[in-house]
């Protein structure tokens, strides 16, 4: 099993609460930027975790149209900012589990995916992870990242 681990895209701070702010138009570019960088794996996912935060929801459905394979959602508390990441390690790898999933992308936020990265890959420090970035984790008898991908700097 392979699980890729996303931050969502940049948000604006323009909202009533942390859980309402949107993605900005540089947001979503990115987020479509690089999820392309992961084409193959995009193609054939079947199972997508997201955070219920707005940004992360926009996130998906960015790049949703990526997915060839009509993969199972599920919103999950678990992903929030502050939540425990050696809870969402379990329950992220026990509902990939059931839905018997070989591709795993999960959309969350800092801090959170740094340390969940951390869970996942014995001996991996936390990590910060830039908006849209991802990580490619093989999930083998022992886990190992594999590649991480950024948006590109313009300016």
């Amino acid at each position: 099993m392979n699980i890729y681990l996303m931050r969502h895209g940049e948000a604006g701070f323009d909202a009533p609460s942390d859980q309402l702010r949107q993605l900005t138009s540089l947001g979503k570019s990115q987020s479509l930027e690089v999820a392309q960088q992961f084409l193959v794996a995009m193609q054939h996912m079947d199972l997508v975790l997201v955070s219920p935060y707005l940004r992360a929801q926009q996130t998906w459905q960015m790049i949703e149209s990526l997915c060839q394979a009509q993969p199972q959602v599920q919103v999950l508390d678990e992903l929030v900012p502050e939540a425990d990441p050696a809870i969402t390690r379990d329950v992220v790898v026990a509902t990939a589990a059931v839905a018997k999933a070989n591709n795993v992308l999960v959309i969350a936020h800092m801090p959170l995916l740094g340390y969940l990265l951390a869970e996942l890959v014995p001996g991996q420090e936390p990590c910060l992870f830039a908006t849209s970035g991802i990580a490619e984790i093989a999930m083998l008898e022992k886990p190992q990242l594999e590649r991480r991908a950024s948006p590109q700097m313009h300016f």
